[in-house]
């Protein structure tokens, strides 16, 4: 299974094809920025880790898939954080884009991050047919129907279905994520979906939590936010008991939906230890909360 610093020298590795001397300067130290250094970079390594268990052994193809997930993703984030949705000072605790180089850079910035993941996975494809069905696979996470644009834009409904919109903003690139690499591997893609999907719901009920009972400095980014803008929330809707439990019960069905392959035993350890120290403060946070709650009534 290849390593963290392989994902990172990849990035870098892009960065270098996605920007030149033609690139302006700022938008190149934006987008630099927005990337580097490392976020936990959770979908890339997921992505390598699947195509590994298809496989049976570490996937040459497996960077391919596994970069232009990460530049999506740090597209999502560098667009979340902008004024007009959250208006995040802070990211992966320091500035973030919007608030270092503005506004109107941080909008070139997401944009350029999603158009160069396409570049850099069709340049991938052109080179290895075989991954072709992965660019249809990381558009439907982008788009309108069921990926990030319609997650965010759930935000702007009156009565947004929680579901649809945790799976949308978050879920969906988990979905992609678990499907290419299937395809890297040489694995069946829809034998992969629901662990994807559920990984995804237990990634945003933890962010629920954490937004309610984490500080900003243990985040590296604002607290507070959902209640703070309406947004639709596992804790509006099921208060911190029924979200916990529900994230428990999704942490649960995970090592369940782990499908039969080559390398499924490492992975079921990989991905036990991954979501691990990903999901740890959480159940932190969560004990917290209750035992306050219990020493206050």
């Amino acid at each position: 299974m290849a390593p963290v610093d392989s994902v990172e020298m990849a990035l870098s590795r892009a960065f270098a094809t996605i920007t030149g001397p033609t690139t302006p300067p700022r938008l190149r130290a934006a987008m630099r920025h927005a990337i580097f250094p490392a976020g936990a970079r959770v979908r890339p390594r997921l992505a390598v880790a699947v195509a590994s268990a298809c496989a049976g052994h570490d996937s040459a193809r497996a960077l391919a898939v596994a970069v232009p997930l990460e530049l999506v993703h740090c597209a999502s984030l560098v667009h979340d954080d902008l004024p007009c949705f959250d208006n995040a000072p802070l990211r992966r605790g320091r500035p973030s884009v919007q608030a270092k180089y503005g506004e109107s850079l941080a909008v070139l910035v997401g944009d350029a991050l999603i158009s160069s993941a396409f570049e850099v996975l069709g340049r991938a494809c052109a080179e290895d047919p075989v991954l072709l069905p992965t660019i249809p696979m990381l558009a439907t996470a982008v788009g309108a129907r069921t990926g990030l644009v319609a997650g965010q834009a759930w935000e702007a409904e009156p009565h947004p279905d929680l579901a649809s919109y945790h799976r949308a903003k978050t879920g969906a690139l988990f979905e992609a994520a678990v499907c290419m690499g299937a395809v890297a591997g040489g694995g069946r893609p829809s034998a992969w979906t629901e662990l994807g999907t559920t990984i995804g719901a237990a990634y945003q009920l933890a962010d629920d939590i954490l937004d309610l009972t984490a500080s900003s400095s243990e985040r590296g980014k604002p607290v507070g936010q959902d209640l703070l803008l309406g947004r639709p929330s596992a804790i509006l809707e099921l208060g911190i008991e029924g979200a916990y439990a529900a994230f428990q019960g999704a942490v649960a069905r995970i090592p369940e939906l782990v499908p039969v392959a080559p390398g499924s035993t490492r992975f079921r350890a990989w991905l036990a230890a991954a979501l691990g120290r990903v999901f740890s403060p959480v159940h932190a946070s969560a004990s917290s909360v209750r035992v306050d709650a219990t020493l206050s009534a």
